[in-house]
């Protein structure tokens, strides 16, 4: 898969007029809105059991910056050096069935809902992402300008 952005440099170079948090709080915001409709077309295409209620797979897919217990450790494995990093995740809570789902098991069948969705959704991903971006960034130098102008 090959995505082409444009405009993201401008958009790093107002962020290092921000302070680090100032600037990690822009990107967690702007990530967390775009991927939400990714979560939602997931949701979407997951397969629903009526009959077990309350907290299942369909209604497990979220957008978030939290992981599982077993899944930070997991996720810390591969990437213990980047502590500097903003993420947010897209997927099923920490449910044993959700990979089985996705990709099947020698009794059941593969029902795909994470993947299409992501095949679908990731280049308008990065459209409202740089989007989202430049409306939190504005906002964002725009404050810090004016806490500046006052002293």
């Amino acid at each position: 898969m090959e995505i082409r952005t444009t405009g993201f440099k401008e958009l790093n170079d107002a962020l290092d007029e921000l302070t680090k948090g100032v600037g990690k709080g822009v990107l967690r915001r702007s990530l967390l809105k775009a991927a939400q409709p990714m979560a939602e077309l997931a949701k979407g295409m997951a397969p629903d059991d009526p009959a077990t209620g309350g907290f299942d797979l369909k209604t497990s897919i979220t957008a978030g910056t939290k992981l599982s217990r077993a899944q930070t450790k997991a996720h810390r494995k591969m990437f213990r050096d980047d502590r500097a990093a903003v993420e947010v995740f897209v997927g099923p809570g920490p449910l044993p069935q959700a990979h089985l789902q996705e990709f099947g098991t020698v009794h059941h069948a593969p029902q795909p809902y994470l993947r299409p969705a992501f095949d679908a959704d990731a280049g308008p991903l990065i459209d409202r992402l740089g989007a989202e971006m430049s409306k939190e960034v504005k906002k964002a130098v725009g404050r810090a300008r004016r806490k500046a102008l006052k002293g």
